[in-house]
């Protein structure tokens, strides 16, 4: 089946766009002063839904791991191959790993991972569209993406829900991500947002998703804050009167009232609670980490656990000066010493990864929450060596690549695919990304056959291409 490509975009009808920019009330833009409306995502909710307990963290490797060195070695590989990296054995027989995950090494019955994943997107922000929309893009280097990504059609699917919480929330936008045609309503809600992130820019610190000090956050706003805000908002829809006179269908006072509800949910105790990382024991804060690997993971698990539906946080880590210029998993050259960056960061990694992985299976959230571990695309099975210091580095890779899952009431313990001695392309059970994206559609009970349509009225199928990968269900 052709994939379908949009020709143009659409602004939308110019009343709503307008009411967004001055009325909306962006929880991001409370923060940091960029959108999307968590009032816009509570109107979305005013639909039927599919109702399931089912979730998902997304622990986003933008820049691209390398399966190499993490899920996929090929220890018998010539030199310039494999890495300086042993495999190490799992407590399931025949699972290896790398040997810089001991933590995870004993985990392996309660993950699986899926070696044989491909797609034709050889950029970033082109492969993170490719790979969680399941549409090429027609820009390279898009910042914002052409189709609706993963979570976006989630959320847009599941609205209806109600609930304290958002459906979808995101420590930043993806480059090459974003709800698309489905309009700001369904993208996701972003405590402290950087605009890098969705850049060619790779050289900005890891963002929160957890909420850092105290009372110094808009998670930590007050019911006077509730009144605050909304004299913000009656201002805002005095300026707004014009479009709101030729708004026929009432939309805009419908949008009143879930701005409303949006700033009091920021006041609702089971909002605050979720990213307060104080509510957890120290025993837990300590087995997580007090990292940004650590607080990450441990906010997602609390995201989940208030009602969150899909929670993507990037997983990034700030190296040392000596290691390489990035905090992302863009290991080339010039960038950094790629096996430094890996013994630097992957000790913090295990640690946080096995815990949440523990976490979920300890308190029954295995069932009905899927972790994954990805990014756009894999690494280069040849070792490149482009920077004047001569240090090690792999580029950019998409014929391959290695995911870890754990939960969802998938079935765990197996490795999935596998690839040629040198780790080039798939050799068994070669898959398509989008057969990663139909498999979790079909745990959310989302028919991805279904049309979606764009700002023309266009229909286009949620997925274009992909069958849920039947060793998991």
């Amino acid at each position: 089946m052709p994939f379908t490509h949009l020709n143009t975009r659409c602004p939308g009808p110019l009343n709503r766009r307008l009411w967004m920019s001055l009325g909306g009330l962006s929880l991001g833009a409370l923060a940091t002063g960029i959108q999307p409306t968590l009032g816009g995502l509570l109107a979305a909710e005013g639909h039927t839904s599919v109702d399931r307990e089912f979730s998902v963290i997304l622990f986003w490797a933008n820049g691209g791991p390398s399966h190499l060195d993490l899920f996929d070695l090929k220890p018998g590989a010539p030199a310039e191959y494999r890495g300086p990296f042993q495999p190490i054995q799992t407590n399931v027989p025949g699972i290896e790993i790398t040997e810089l995950l001991p933590q995870l090494s004993r985990l392996a019955d309660k993950f699986s991972l899926i070696r044989s994943l491909h797609h034709e997107r050889n950029e970033h922000s082109g492969g993170t569209h490719r790979f969680l929309t399941g549409y090429p893009s027609r820009a390279a280097n898009l910042n914002d993406a052409e189709f609706p990504e993963l979570g976006s059609v989630v959320a847009h699917e599941l609205r209806g829900r109600g609930g304290e919480v958002p459906s979808f929330v995101a420590n930043t936008k993806f480059y090459g991500g974003g709800p698309a045609y489905l309009g700001p309503a369904f993208g996701p809600y972003m405590p402290s947002p950087n605009p890098r992130s969705s850049t060619g820019d790779n050289q900005y610190d890891p963002i929160p998703i957890f909420k850092e000090g105290i009372g110094n956050d808009d998670l930590a706003i007050s019911p006077e804050g509730v009144v605050s805000l909304s004299r913000r908002m009656n201002l805002l829809a005095q300026l707004d009167a014009l479009p709101r006179a030729v708004d026929a269908a009432g939309e805009m006072q419908a949008l009143d009232s879930f701005q409303k509800r949006a700033a009091t949910m920021l006041a609702s105790p089971r909002t605050r609670q979720a990213f307060d990382l104080t509510q957890e024991d120290s025993r837990t804060l300590q087995r997580y980490g007090d990292t940004h690997f650590g607080k990450s993971l441990l906010t997602c698990r609390r995201l989940v656990e208030a009602g969150v539906r899909f929670v993507q946080c990037q997983a990034n880590y700030r190296l040392r000066p000596e290691t390489g210029v990035t905090s992302n998993w863009d290991d080339h050259s010039v960038n950094s010493h790629i096996f430094d960056s890996y013994r630097e960061k992957l000790p913090s990694f295990d640690q946080s990864v096995s815990a949440l992985v523990e976490d979920l299976y300890l308190r029954g959230l295995d069932r009905h929450v899927l972790f994954v571990f990805c990014g756009e695309f894999g690494r280069t099975p040849l070792i490149r060596n482009q920077d004047k210091s001569g240090r090690p580095g792999r580029d950019h890779w998409s014929k391959a690549m290695s995911v870890l899952l754990a939960g969802g009431g998938l079935q765990m313990g197996q490795v999935i695919g596998k690839t040629s001695a040198k780790a080039e392309e798939p050799v068994e059970r070669r898959m398509d990304s989008n057969c990663l994206l139909a498999t979790i559609y079909r745990r959310f009970g989302i028919d991805t056959r279904r049309h979606l349509h764009d700002q023309l009225g266009r229909p286009l199928a949620i997925l274009p291409a992909g069958e849920p990968i039947a060793e998991l269900l």
